[in-house]
């Protein structure tokens, strides 16, 4: 008896957070080192399929790049990454193209099936308007060749509205075109954070392996559960954000400065974590608000 208890108590204490998140969108991504286990993407896809259930409109912005690289590998090709991004060229386009497109998202939206999530795959190009990304080294000054990688210009979000009125849970992988019909590879962290902001969705959610920001690195224990925008630089001069952080934070402010309520990291090995920081009073992870 006291373990049913217990379950009508968590329902309880859901309920507000149910109610209060009806009908609003939720952007969530999670990428490549995700998928690598099956554990971990098998509860994140359930923790989506509940949130269509109990009305709320996820959207799922995936990633795949351990599965690309495990391809461009098989092909001969090298992967070299600058900055964190993959410089892609003529050849590995077409090899991102195919395993985002025709491996990783149906591999999703089927998984998402069943668990009695309708979900249907969206082709990045098909949404995400895109030019060549142009960056310039600080230090020598030369343009980064990073070859067919993209940055946003603008979203169509018709096709994503269109699912989510009719509950279907929109599946979209990070790729762009640009006005002459080129693809280019986007960055998933970056791509999650334009279509959010394009939605003005209520929150924007980054799955990863870690468990958010820590104060230090060493202790796990020092998880900053909250930030503000106006904390964010004075941490990045600090150095307590730093590393493959920086970008996912900077994303989540850029989001939450242009009309996304509220934006978290939260960490994939944690049991159902996307349910917890959405359904709970504590969190899981880190997050940062106006």
């Amino acid at each position: 008896m006291e373990d049913y208890i217990k379950k009508a108590e968590v329902l309880s204490e859901a309920l507000p957070f149910i109610q209060k998140f009806r009908g609003e969108t939720v952007v969530v991504k999670f990428g490549g080192s995700i998928m690598e286990h099956d554990i971990g993407v098998k509860r994140i896809l359930e923790d989506i399929a509940f949130m269509e259930c109990v009305g709320m409109h996820p959207i799922v912005v995936h990633g795949g790049g351990k599965a690309i690289s495990r391809t461009l590998r098989k092909e001969g090709i090298f992967s070299e990454f600058i900055q964190g991004l993959r410089v892609t060229c003529n050849k590995s386009i077409d090899v991102v193209e195919k395993v985002l497109n025709q491996e990783i998202n149906p591999y999703i939206v089927n998984s998402l099936l069943k668990y009695n999530g309708k979900a249907r795959g969206i082709h990045g190009e098909d949404i995400f308007k895109t030019k060549q990304l142009v960056r310039y080294d600080v230090t020598s000054g030369e343009e980064i060749k990073w070859g067919y990688v993209g940055e946003v210009t603008s979203v169509d979000t018709e096709p994503i509205i269109a699912y989510t009125k009719s509950d279907i849970i929109p599946i979209v992988t990070p790729l762009g075109r640009d006005r002459k019909g080129q693809i280019y590879n986007i960055n998933a962290d970056a791509a999650a954070m334009h279509l959010a902001c394009a939605l003005k969705a209520r929150k924007l959610v980054f799955i990863t392996d870690v468990p958010g920001l820590l104060r230090n690195q060493d202790d796990p224990n020092s998880l900053i559960s909250s930030l503000h925008l106006n904390e964010v630089e004075e941490l990045i001069n600090l150095g307590v954000i730093n590393g493959g952080m920086l970008p996912k934070i900077r994303g989540m402010a850029s989001a939450v400065k242009n009309g996304v309520k509220k934006a978290h990291i939260i960490n994939s090995s944690i049991a159902h974590s996307l349910l917890l920081e959405l359904f709970t009073s504590e969190g899981v992870g880190t997050e940062i608000l106006k």
